[in-house]
């Protein structure tokens, strides 16, 4: 049975004024046949939680620690703060937002809900979340199959881009490499015609 991501809820993050300008990953691309691309993403930094539940009980579950980490739910490293005053109390640090927000099934019941750090950071940098659910992960760079689509998120649409998306590596003879991710660019007052939904399928690069 199909997963999907029922991103409604976790654009609901994107409200600040400053996610419309958000960072989006950077990538190269390899080939665009009219809504689908290839693409080639470096090594990226994700902040993400796994959470238990029906779709939307997972949304609000998973989002909800993910934004107070980066908007200061977190303790500097000891060489961030070794910038403060030693008698100053460490306090929690604003990360920028990007986009897109990522959701994805982890097994039976379970979601990953993934932010993807801003480049100017490492491993090394990040805070640490206040919160142990949160943790950060270290992506390899990977090739990943995209498909691109206006409207709101729903089953339906959901159902019918990731057939056209899996038809398109069937024709390529391209396997997809795991589960489907599920990835929202928008807040949610943007009309669903102009939202930017997409599906990525991680295949090889051989």
């Amino acid at each position: 049975m199909r997963v999907f991501a029922g991103l409604a809820g976790l654009v609901c993050l994107l409200a600040s004024g400053a996610a419309m300008a958000a960072e989006e990953p950077s990538y190269t691309m390899v080939e665009r046949v009219g809504s689908i691309e290839i693409r080639d993403y470096p090594g990226l930094i994700h902040a993400e939680v796994t959470v238990r539940g029906d779709r939307q009980t997972a949304t609000r579950r998973g989002f909800q620690p993910l934004a107070n980490y980066i908007f200061g739910g977190n303790q500097p490293r000891e060489d961030i703060a070794m910038t403060a005053p030693v008698t100053a109390s460490r306090s929690g640090q604003s990360i920028a937002m990007t986009a897109p927000v990522t959701y994805e099934p982890a097994g039976e019941g379970e979601w990953v809900v993934s932010f993807i750090m801003p480049s100017e950071w490492t491993m090394e940098t990040l805070p640490v979340a206040n919160d142990p659910d949160v943790r950060l992960r270290e992506a390899p760079p990977r090739r990943v199959a995209v498909i691109q689509f206006s409207g709101v998120m729903n089953e339906r649409r959901a159902e019918r881009h990731l057939e056209e998306l899996e038809a398109f590596l069937s024709e390529r003879g391209l396997s997809a490499l795991g589960a489907p991710t599920f990835a929202a660019y928008n807040p949610p007052w943007i009309p669903g015609p102009f939202r930017r939904n997409e599906i990525w399928i991680e295949v090889s690069a051989d």
